[in-house]
């Protein structure tokens, strides 16, 4: 049975215990970010996270994102981060920037089909980030089944997800509803997955050489040299892959990994 808690406010304990105890269990929590409302299981429970992609109707090709607390946490999860990836994330996080990076070899996890990559992203809600503090990384996917509209609010979330999910936290509508910007940073030039709050044109002001995702770096196009024919790389075609949106509904999974990995929220 589920059981909705009040996630404004100074009164939280009982939100923050519930919720801890859900995550501890392997059970499924749907939370506020400053994007839309998010589906959120243990990343380094395995049963917890294939809970989260059967609640939502997904397989394992579309992995979630993994939301954490603060930027000093990008090191734990993700390796050979470039410093022009990293100019990124300390400019736009906590907000909505998921990266797609290389993870960490040793970490015990798995998140579905990752390729060896994870995305990551520091959500701007001060509450969320401050349960985020008490679990640990959490795999957040967005909070709707697949193929319909992410939800903005609780009672949405709770009409899609019914009992698969043990605890949900009520923080009113959120105001962000626009999709986080993508950006995979496994190389030193980091390239656009996907436009979202975040513009181009913001990026650049941070890292004037980011990549958008129909360009090519010019160092990879030698004068001398007709540009190839390529595909993109693995993580970068997972990262993009989304289910289309039916006729009468908006976008889907705004904050999807590669998927937005299919890695999202």
């Amino acid at each position: 049975m589920s059981e909705r808690f009040d996630f404004t406010g100074d009164e939280l304990a009982p939100a923050y215990r519930a919720a801890v105890d859900a995550i501890e269990a392997g059970d499924l929590v749907v939370l506020p970010t400053d994007t839309v409302y998010g589906i959120a299981a243990d990343a380094f429970k395995a049963d917890a996270v294939q809970r989260l992609l059967d609640a939502k109707g997904r397989g394992r090709d579309m992995p979630p994102p993994v939301l954490i607390s603060v930027v000093e946490s990008l090191d734990a999860l993700a390796t050979d981060v470039p410093e022009a990836g990293r100019k990124l994330c300390e400019k736009f996080w906590p907000g909505p920037l998921t990266v797609i990076c290389h993870a960490q070899g040793s970490l015990m996890w798995d998140l579905g089909e990752t390729l060896g990559t994870v995305a990551l992203r520091v959500p701007d809600h001060e509450n969320t980030r401050e349960l985020l503090s008490r679990t640990g990384p959490l795999a957040v996917s967005s909070a709707n089944k697949s193929g319909r509209t992410a939800a903005l609010d609780v009672y949405d979330a709770e009409e899609q997800l019914g009992d698969s999910v043990a605890v949900y936290l009520d923080g009113d509508a959120v105001t962000g509803g626009e999709t986080s910007t993508i950006v995979d940073i496994t190389t030193d030039t980091p390239r656009v997955v996907r436009l979202g709050a975040i513009t181009l044109a913001q990026l650049r002001e941070v890292v004037p050489e980011v990549a958008a995702d129909d360009e090519k770096p010019a160092e990879e196009k030698p004068a001398d040299e007709k540009p190839a024919d390529e595909k993109p790389t693995e993580a970068v075609a997972e990262a993009s892959k989304e289910e289309p949106p039916k006729a009468d509904e908006k976008p889907t999974d705004p904050d999807v990994r590669p998927a937005d990995q299919g890695h999202d929220s």
